[in-house]
């Protein structure tokens, strides 16, 4: 779902969302996939009749061979006026735009509007912008001449001044920058040009690339900086630094820290993460290939240990890299890697973590680091912030907090677990668990963390086991059907097992573990029976897999297995699993199951069987207790020979036919009667579901997202009575009336589709809390029913271009928190909006309304307000002043003539902006507890500056007439001062606002200025930047800290 979020940057003049969606070809050339606006890294930008089936094509597949995420848009298909919030989304999240500037670029108004959207990001978020001139020269866009100069013009006679303005501000600003001038190079031979482009992106990528790191540190700024000062530029080699101690202590996190300080002075970089347990699943070419893959970008067959070694030595001797090896535990693994180093450019840094010293010996390496548990102070803290969620002890655990954590020894991970199983706990929890750790010895870190292991119930164990053995990094969602059903009581254990630290769920509700505790965990089943892999609960490692199953020796002790031969293909007969009568978790890849299975697998609740094939060839398969059923990226039909005996799962939850290509059809689903998740994304030839799915009526979550050849839901679609989640597809041109029925739903997600108007059924979705119908650019009516949807909180109708009127009954939805009006064609707001006593967020960017009710001031809870590039909006009522919890006013844009005086009431205000619009010439006092104001309309003064006493940051451009500054307040933090001519910034005296200055130098051209501020400022530095040509737009002064 695409949510409009507030921009806080004072350059940014459209708002971007940071949470929409576009499609995107996957890599194996394997269908489709969705990706975020955050996972593009390279926005292209171009003329599609200049470049389009040639030099455009040519890069983007040479990027996207590289391993790149590239958006590719092409203007030329386009619909409207103005690019959308998918597009201004996508170049705002990208971290690279690349505009390839040709002939006839700036006639396309699209093409101008990336192109401003490119540089606004450049400016105000650090985005790299790498312009092509593709046949054509910067001199020739810098000075707009030729076509450049007649397409600016062509513009002006059509399209509003301020806008072609800032295009032609955005043609000057890009001709200055660094790219690459096709002619210039390889003697105008493409091939070269678009290998130079890549290299130059992947370098910028991974220059950009940060590891994560975790929040809470204690005590590693003075480690780094140790390790930082001992590295020897000059040194005449690769550079190794070894890191050691003891499983928990923190190696990783501080090799992270490392890596990212040193990151920025490596074009060529690779993190290679849990090498011990990689090795372990995968073997070591694995990792030989994804470290050829990291650093050359490209994938690279390697047969065998000695291949790999043959080719990073031929391939990574001209390269200087930095390389982070975590947790390796042989030696011979390091030699196949990095060798002695040898291999690399001089100047080259490898960085290793190891439990073992004598590794880091071997290897000569050059500083190596021995990481000691933390002093009792720093330990004391680290056990406090999650003990009792402070620096420090509670009154009256002072005494048994420091005896725990002189136990605990300073082992970080000890302390946060151990800390976090105690938090709550009485007094006498916290003895018995001092008198079990004093028993424990030192070095035996995992027995210490066994303590909270062996305090969790019996289903929370089991839920640990799986955890740490199946679903590291997976999402919840599914194994938590499993456990239900096994009765493991999933939404506590998964609580139980946050709160105790021996898991964390990251915000997407993914499953993370820390490798001490992943083994503690796999080191729990091996003990089970050391010698007899067949009489352990769970096998994930391949290897042992077959030769429990070849060798017919399985056992009821079994409850899971891990079984992946992807790339190869092997067949397993139903005898080979008669014993396996407990097996409740099976995941397989490359696998074909054939012969009698004589109800076997009577307990499995989990079956994931990936690159399942077409053929189905199991006898008397009976999976009657089946919760879980995964066939994605598989052959299967309609007609395929499986749906018989799978039909027999009546109490299935989870069925998952994603990116299933040959599926033009579902198979019937009426059997699935307790059916929760159907997942059908990407099926690119799927044309009908089935009209069985009205028969589920568990049914809570439909994703049909990329399915492009489905060109309607089922009319009975909207009966599923459970139904809470429906994510549509952009064919889908009209609702089925029966959507009224779905009194479960609680979000609807049409975003994209061709749908023209809701039905009238909408208003009786009473459970409806999020309604998505963005970019539904033929959207030209809401019924007025929508005001019965008590439940909604969310409405978005971003980019919805037809619709030009919000009906009254807008104002009876009670739980409304967010309207996101932007670019739809609406000229006014009813005065029924005052009535949305919920309402904090109000989005009305881009559209046409001119003027705003005076109710608005009823909206007591409204924080945000944005009315950016509305040109018919001329002023704000008086009433805006009673808006008590306002913190965002943004007017950027807009064709306001003034504010009202009321604005000074606007106690909660912090952020104002006005800039860019033309017509205002002056405001009122703004209320003293501001922070952010960016104005740009010519004033004598501004006499209010010196009360607004916790202004931090200030943007003030053309202040032409603007002779001195008034007293700056001192928590100023950053002033940006813009002129789009130098006359105009020498006679700005600023000694006056700025007392604290010891040093001053006279505004010259072609000179910078720089002052440094008194100890009341902190450290500071003010700078001028003039023009680099006398035709260049602007000079900025900006204070910073630094």
């Amino acid at each position: 779902m695409k949510i409009k979020e507030p921009s806080h940057s004072e350059d940014l003049l459209y708002g971007a969302s940071s949470s929409s969606t576009s499609p995107h070809v996957d890599d194996n050339g394997g269908g489709t996939k969705r990706l975020k606006g955050n996972d593009y890294e390279v926005f292209l930008s171009f003329r599609g009749k200049d470049t389009r089936q040639g030099f455009t094509d040519y890069l983007y597949t040479s990027l996207v061979d590289a391993g790149i995420l590239v958006f590719k848009d092409d203007n030329e298909l386009r619909i409207g006026e103005d690019i959308g919030l998918e597009l201004l989304c996508s170049i705002t999240q990208s971290k690279i735009s690349i505009p390839i500037i040709s002939k006839d670029y700036a006639f396309s108004k699209w093409c101008l509007q990336e192109l401003a959207q490119m540089l606004n990001c450049r400016r105000s978020r650090g985005q790299v912008v790498l312009p092509i001139f593709y046949k054509v020269e910067p001199s020739q866009v810098q000075y707009l001449r030729e076509r450049f100069g007649d397409a600016i013009n062509a513009h002006k006679k059509n399209l509003n001044q301020m806008v072609v303005k800032e295009w032609e501000d955005a043609l000057k600003e890009v001709s200055l920058l660094k790219g690459w001038e096709s002619e210039k190079i390889d003697k105008g031979q493409e091939a070269g040009l678009v290998k130079m482009i890549v290299r130059r992106v992947m370098s910028e990528l991974k220059r950009l690339f940060q590891l994560d790191v975790p929040k809470q540190l204690v005590g590693t700024d003075d480690r780094v900086e140790q390790i930082m000062s001992q590295i020897d530029a000059r040194f005449n080699g690769t550079w190794f630094i070894g890191i050691y101690g003891m499983g928990g202590i923190g190696k990783t996190t501080l090799a992270k820290i490392l890596y990212n300080k040193l990151s920025s002075r490596f074009e060529n970089r690779s993190f290679v993460a849990d090498v011990r347990e990689t090795f372990q699943r995968q073997g070591i070419t694995f990792l030989q290939k994804q470290l050829i893959f990291d650093i050359i970008g490209s994938l690279c067959e390697v047969s065998n240990v000695d291949d790999g070694i043959s080719v990073l030595k031929s391939r990574f001797t001209s390269k200087k890299v930095l390389t982070l090896l975590d947790d390796i535990d042989d030696y011979t693994h390091l030699n196949a890697l990095v060798g002695d180093g040898s291999w690399f450019e001089v100047g080259s840094i490898v960085i290793i973590t190891t439990r073992d010293k004598s590794i880091l010996d071997k290897a000569r390496a050059n500083h190596i680091y021995k990481l000691n548990e933390l002093p009792s102070d720093q330990s004391l803290i680290l056990f406090s912030r999650h003990a009792f969620r402070k620096d420090f002890p509670l009154s009256g655990y002072e005494d048994i907090s420091y005896d725990v954590v002189s136990i605990t020894g300073g082992l970080p991970l000890a302390l946060e677990v151990i800390g976090s199983f105690l938090c709550g706990k009485t007094k006498e929890a916290w003895k018995d668990t001092s008198k079990k750790l004093k028993k424990v010895p030192e070095k035996k870190v995992q027995e210490r963390l066994r303590i909270s292991y062996e305090a969790l119930d019996y289903e929370e164990q089991q839920i640990f086991l799986d955890i740490a053995c199946f679903f590291i990094g997976a999402s919840k969602q599914n194994p938590i059907y499993m456990w239900d059903a096994c009765d493991f009581f999933p939404g506590r254990g998964i609580e139980v097992l946050s709160l105790m630290s021996l898991i964390k769920v990251d915000e997407p509700g993914k499953l993370m573990m820390h490798d001490q505790l992943r083994d503690l965990g796999r080191e729990i089943v091996r003990q089970e029976n050391q010698k007899k892999p067949q009489k352990r609960s769970r096998l994930w490692i391949s290897e042992k897999v077959e030769d429990v199953l070849a060798s017919n020796k399985g056992t009821s002790e079994i409850e899971a297995l891990h079984l992946d031969y992807y790339g190869k293909w092997e067949s397993y007969r139903g005898e080979q699993f008669n014993e396996l009568t407990n097996l409740r978790f099976l995941k397989v890849c490359g696998v074909n199951f054939i012969g009698d299975f004589q109800n076997l697998l009577p307990q499995l609740r989990w079956l994931e069987w990936m690159f399942c094939p077409l053929d189905f060839d199991m006898v008397n398969f009976h999976p009657k207790k089946l919760v879980v059923l995964d066939l994605s990226t598989s052959k299967i039909t309609e007609y395929w020979g499986g749906w018989g005996p799978f039909k027999m799962a009546t109490e299935l939850k989870v069925l998952n036919l994603s990116f299933c290509d040959n599926l033009r059809r579902t198979p019937d689903l009426s059997a699935f009667k307790s059916l929760e998740i159907l997942n059908l994304e990407s099926c690119c030839n799927l044309k009908e579901i089935h009209p069985s799915i009205w028969y589920i009526k568990t049914l809570v979550s439909l994703d049909v997202h990329l399915c492009s050849r489905l060109k309607k839901l089922p009319v009975r679609v909207g009966r599923m009575e459970e139904s809470r989640d429906l994510q549509c597809y952009d064919k889908l041109a009209q609702l089925p009336e029966s959507m009224g029925s779905s009194e479960s739903l609680t979000k609807l997600d049409l975003s994209y589709t061709r749908i023209k108007e809701l039905p009238e059924s909408i208003g009786s979705m009473k459970a409806l809390k999020t309604l998505n119908a963005a970019e539904c650019s033929i959207l030209d009516h809401i019924p007025k029913s929508i005001g019965n949807l008590a439940s909604l909180y969310l409405l978005n109708l971003v980019e919805c271009e037809s619709l030009r009127e919000i009906p009254d009954s807008i104002g009876e939805l009670a739980s409304l928190t967010n309207l996101q009006l932007e670019g739809t064609s609406i000229t006014k707001l009813p005065e029924s909006i005052g009535n949305l006593q919920n309402l904090r967020i109000l989005d009305l960017n881009k559209t046409l309304v001119t003027e705003l009710p005076s109710t608005i001031g009823m909206l007591v809870k409204l924080q945000e307000l944005r009315a950016m590039r509305c040109n018919n909006l001329k002023g704000l009522p008086s009433s805006i002043g009673e808006l008590v919890s306002l913190k965002e006013l943004l007017l950027y844009g807009s064709g306001i003539l003034g504010l009202p005086e009321s604005i000074s009431k606007l106690s909660s205000l912090r952020h104002l902006g006005a800039r860019c619009c033309d017509f205002l010439r002056e405001i009122p006092e703004p209320p003293s507890g501001l922070i952010a104001l960016h104005i740009d309309f010519p004033t004598p003064s501004l006499p209010f500056l010196s009360k607004l006493t916790l202004l931090e940051k200030l943007s003030l451009v053309d202040l032409r007439p603007l002779e001195c500054l008034p007293k700056l307040p001192v928590r100023l933090s950053k002033l940006s001062i813009k002129w789009s001519h130098l006359s105009g910034a020498e006679r700005l005296n600023l000694e006056k606002a700025v007392s604290e200055f010891i040093r001053y130098k006279s505004f010259g051209r072609r000179k910078a200025t720089r002052f440094k501020l008194g100890d009341s400022w902190g450290f500071w530095c003010f700078r001028i930047d003039e023009a680099t040509s006398p035709d260049s737009p602007e000079v900025t002064s900006t204070l910073a800290s630094a």
